[in-house]
């Protein structure tokens, strides 16, 4: 009950949700407010103590200067300033902007500008560690061992081997072989079983280990060493390659082929030879030329860049006229059944599109789909390269125009009536008044939605994956089929290109498309800006 007004006369009441809004504002600024902050503060500490822990494990100091940094910032805003009101507001939305929006523009630019892709995702030491390890093979007398990982008294990772041939046992580590009791190790043929002083590794440990004992590399005779193969056998190696760390070169032991750093990621040798894996760097805009000038990639870049246009024009221009056509034919009063065709006529926006989409590929099937069964037809909607376009129109059409049937119908509905009723007085016929009336005041609410429909449906990958998966394949043998548009091109430069992921030239085309709708946007929108005088 709040205080009587000015003139004395009867109180007025709070409504009931600006009560309880001041009982939770009550509430949360005493004890329990400071309780539940100092709670939540410590929850958010803990989590940046644990990722300080692995930023610093892994030697990421930038980062972690950030994150101490901003962490100390929150709790102080938070905790120890009064007068930081706004920032208290301000803080949340901050954090989650750069999170979910900042990071990722940032993350993909930076992939955009550099090799990442499959055989350069790791760091150049770790590419060559992986070099040197992929190239071991065994030597023409190399030996073979019956092997079981197990921890040695101090608990560190060893080898337990047995040599079938000569009986002999030994306990391998990164030092080399250390001779044990042949009796000390029990087992039959093909297994070890036990081994005195130490533990052998079993059950799930044994798995989690797997990397770690595949990497354990017991040096013998020369530059050969003994190496896991599976978890029960172990073979002598010996590289093929030898790494000059002062001239970064590798050399082939065989023949001295010598394999140098190409300055891209990999270590290539004068006859075009390139050894994997390598690892990632920055190129520039070696990317963007690639989408310019290879013609693998720029040929059907210009095929799905047109095709993408026409899809996204076609896809709004026809749902835009189907439900605005719907909408003035359901907007006269009086009509029976009006409520029940309104109803029908938004079914297809109520079901999600992704089902809509895979159940439009089976009733659109050449074999058993419904649509050429039903209606006698054999027209192959999906695996010709003309009539697959022709489907995807039409399913775009089916999902989209009641979207716009719904705006288009509150759009005539806002408009006044006075206006066209003036205009029939004054001698207009029904199309005139629609061209110079209704049209004109209807496109100033459904401009900028046409705008964002494009935009949507430049980028509408669901249309065409699930309906066509981007086929059926093209007659230019390139990655991208002949109903892909720019965003299903890219998903699979991204995976499905060349040796594998290709995520570099993936990012950088889809800057590319970002560039694309932005400036289409910005065009479209400066056009429509002439419609603002009609209010």
């Amino acid at each position: 009950m709040s205080t009587s007004d000015a003139g004395g006369g009867t109180p007025s009441v709070s409504p009931p949700g600006r009560a309880v809004v001041s009982r939770l504002i009550a509430t949360f600024s005493g004890t329990v407010g400071l309780g539940v902050k100092i709670l939540l503060l410590g929850f958010m500490n803990a989590v940046a103590v644990w990722a300080a822990a692995i930023l610093a494990g892994d030697g990421k100091w930038v980062a972690l200067g950030v994150l101490v940094a901003s962490t100390a910032a929150i709790d102080a805003v938070y905790m120890f300033s009064r007068r930081a009101i706004p920032g208290k507001f301000l803080v949340p939305g901050t954090v989650l902007l750069l999170a979910f929006q900042v990071t990722p523009i940032v993350y993909t630019v930076d992939v955009a500008f550099s090799n990442y892709s499959t055989g350069h995702i790791a760091t150049k030491s770790e590419a060559i560690a992986a070099v040197t390890q992929n190239t071991l093979e065994p030597p023409p007398s190399g030996k073979s061992y019956v092997m079981a990982p197990a921890r040695d008294a101090d608990g560190k990772l060893v080898l337990i081997l047995r040599d079938e041939e000569t009986g002999e046992a030994f306990a391998g580590t990164r030092k080399g072989l250390e001779p044990l009791d042949p009796g000390a190790v029990q087992g039959q043929a093909g297994a070890i079983t036990a081994v005195e002083g130490y533990t052998l590794i079993t059950g799930g440990e044994l798995f989690t280990l797997d990397r770690e004992i595949r990497s354990l590399l017991v040096p013998t005779e020369g530059s050969a060493a003994i190496r896991a193969e599976g978890l029960s056998t172990a073979i002598e190696l010996q590289p093929t390659l030898r790494y000059d760390a002062r001239a970064n070169t590798f050399t082939r032991i065989t023949n001295g082929l010598v394999f140098r750093d190409n300055r891209h990621g990999s270590f290539v040798a004068a006859n075009g030879e390139e050894l994997e894996p390598g690892w990632r760097t920055g190129v520039g805009f070696e990317n963007f030329g690639r989408i310019l000038h290879d013609p693998l990639i720029s040929k059907p870049f210009l095929r799905v860049l047109t095709w993408t246009f026409a899809f996204a024009f076609l896809a709004v221009g026809l749902a835009f006229a189907l439900g605005l056509f719907l909408a003035i034919t359901l907007d006269k009063p009086g009509m029976r059944f009006q409520r029940f065709y309104r109803s029908l006529l938004i079914i297809p926006y109520a079901i999600p599109g992704f089902l809509s989409l895979l159940v439009w590929s089976g009733l659109l099937n050449d074999d058993f789909g419904v649509v050429n069964r039903l209606l006698n037809l054999n027209v192959p909607w999906l695996f010709d390269p003309w009539w697959a376009k022709v489907s995807i129109i039409l399913v775009s059409l089916w999902l989209t125009f009641p979207y716009f049937f719904l705006v288009c119908l509150g759009a005539l509905q806002s408009i006044p009536a006075e206006l066209t009723e003036a205009a029939r007085v004054d001698g207009g016929g029904r199309l005139q008044i629609f061209r110079r009336v209704t049209l004109p005041l209807l496109m100033v609410a459904v401009a900028p939605l046409l705008i964002a429909s494009f935009a949507f449906n430049f980028n509408n990958f669901n249309n065409i994956y699930f309906l066509t998966a981007g086929g059926p394949a093209a007659t230019d043998q390139s990655v991208a089929g002949s109903t892909d548009i720019l965003i299903s091109y890219t998903y699979k430069i991204a995976f499905q290109a060349g040796k594998g992921q290709d995520y570099g030239l993936a990012t950088s085309m889809a800057i590319v498309i970002f560039f694309i709708v932005g400036t289409v946007s910005a065009l479209s929108f400066s056009r429509t800006k002439a419609l603002e005088n009609l209010q």
